[in-house]
This record gives structure tokens, C-alpha cells and sequence, in this order.
């Protein structure tokens, strides 16, 4: 699957899925840039002391101005941009009677349009190569529903229809365009969980046991590889079984 001589962004990879996805691509031959709000100076500097190159980039993926600069910033440096993995995402977690606008706000605009002000600040540059690869980090919330995440479940439910248009528009330019949907995932999260909390999340997953943020960078890097080049419009679940069609 290797990935020699192209070119990544990936938003939100300071920590946790984004900078396992951004370390992996970086083993498979990829140079990355690193887009997040903070933190993306460790996962650039974990990048270079495995032999790679990497851009560390403090991004508002919410700001249009500060999207197209990173993207410059890209293509100044390396000349090409082949992959893009909307990663970045935050949480506003409550019941819908007591969410503020704020709240719905905030993670719409972060978990949605921060993916619609990226991908097409991207496309430009992939349709000119005629080959690219769009893939997004939605959730299994987004196929299920989650009590106390409207907002969270809306935002990744519409990541994958967006997905779907977009695949559309663009697969006769050689672009592909896919959703990545984590479920239990290990994370800060997680670990505060008491033994009860634990086995009562275990008890859902038929697997029997809480994903790695590597489960789901290997499966970026599958989409991002010349091996899923006949796959686009599609969500892939890595959930240890929490979501069956």
C-alpha cells in the first residue's frame, strides 16, 4: 500500500485518530501536513524522527481565509496535494430541549463545513492530476444516533452524504471520495472509564473489545492506496462489529 511521493493533509492530527492517521500515512512514504487549531508541532516532529517530512500548519478549519493558506501552503512546498483526510471534530455533547444554538453551532461548523471548506479548497489542484483521494472520519453515530449528541450525529450523518455527492461529481476525474466510520475507539475518554461503564460498552461491541486510533489509520491508509482505486461513495465501518447492515 505504499504511498511514496504523495502529498497528505490531514486536519485535527495533533492527537488521538488524526495523529495515528498522519503517522501512518508518513510510514507508508507520504508527506504530511499536519492541520490542527494546536498540537500539530509534536505529531510533524514524530514524522521527521521516522525519516519523514512533514508541515506543521495551525489551522481554523472553520475560517475560509486560513483554509486556502494551508493549502498554498501545500502546494508551495511540495507541488501537489494527493490525499485529504478530514479528521477534525469536536463535541458538544447534551440533550436537544437544553442545547444552546452555540452548541449546534460550533459542531457543525467544525465536523461539516471545516470538511466542505477543505475538500474544495483541494479539488482544484486533484482534478488538474486527474487522481486524488478525499476520505472523511464520520462515526458510527451518524448511522445509529446517539442520545445527547443531535448535533454530533447530524454533522457526521451529513459528512457521509456529502461524501456521496461529492464522490459523484468528481469520479470521472479519477477522485475518490469516502467516509471512514470508528466506533468505540480508545481515547481520553475511555480510559476514565469505571469497570461497570467498561463492560457495559464491551457488552455492545461483538468483538469484545475497544478499537485502536491504528484501526482506523490502516483503514485511511487502504483508501488512500492505488489498491481501493475502484472504491468511492462508500463508509467503511471500523467498530468491531457495533454496526451491521
Amino acid at each position: 500500500m505504499g504511498l511514496a511521493n504523495k502529498v497528505a493533509i490531514v486536519t485535527g492530527g495533533g492527537r488521538g485518530i488524526g495523529q495515528a492517521i498522519a503517522l501512518r500515512l508518513a510510514r507508508e512514504g507520504a508527506k504530511v501536513a499536519i492541520c490542527d487549531v494546536q498540537n500539530s508541532e509534536e505529531t510533524a516532529a514524530r514524522i521527521e524522527q521516522l525519516g519523514g517530512a512533514a508541515l506543521a500548519l495551525k489551522v481554523d478549519i472553520t475560517v475560509e481565509s486560513q483554509v486556502k493558506e494551508a493549502v498554498e501552503t501545500v502546494l508551495s512546498e511540495w507541488g501537489r496535494i494527493d490525499i485529504l483526510v478530514n479528521n477534525a471534530g469536536i463535541t458538544r455533547d447534551g440533550l436537544l430541549m437544553r442545547m444552546q444554538e452555540s452548541e449546534w453551532d460550533a459542531v457543525l461548523d467544525v465536523n461539516l463545513k471545516g470538511a466542505f471548506l477543505f475538500s474544495r479548497a483541494v479539488l482544484r489542484p486533484m482534478l488538474k492530476q486527474r487522481q486524488g483521494r478525499i476520505i472523511s472520519i464520520a462515526s458510527v453515530v451518524g448511522l445509529m444516533g446517539n442520545p445527547g449528541q443531535t448535533n454530533y450525529a447530524a454533522s457526521k450523518a451529513g459528512l457521509i452524504g456529502f461524501s456521496k455527492s461529492l464522490a459523484r461529481e468528481v469520479a470521472s476525474r479519477g477522485i475518490t471520495v469516502n467516509c471512514i466510520a470508528p466506533g468505540f475507539i480508545a481515547s481520553d475518554m475511555t480510559d476514565a472509564l469505571n469497570e461497570a461503564q467498561r463492560k457495559a460498552l464491551l457488552d455492545q461491541v461483538p468483538l469484545g473489545e475497544i478499537g485502536r486510533p491504528e484501526d482506523v489509520a490502516a483503514a485511511v491508509a487502504f483508501l488512500a492506496s492505488d489498491d481501493a482505486r475502484y472504491i468511492t461513495g462508500q463508509t467503511i465501518n471500523v467498530d468491531g462489529g457495533l454496526v451491521m447492515h
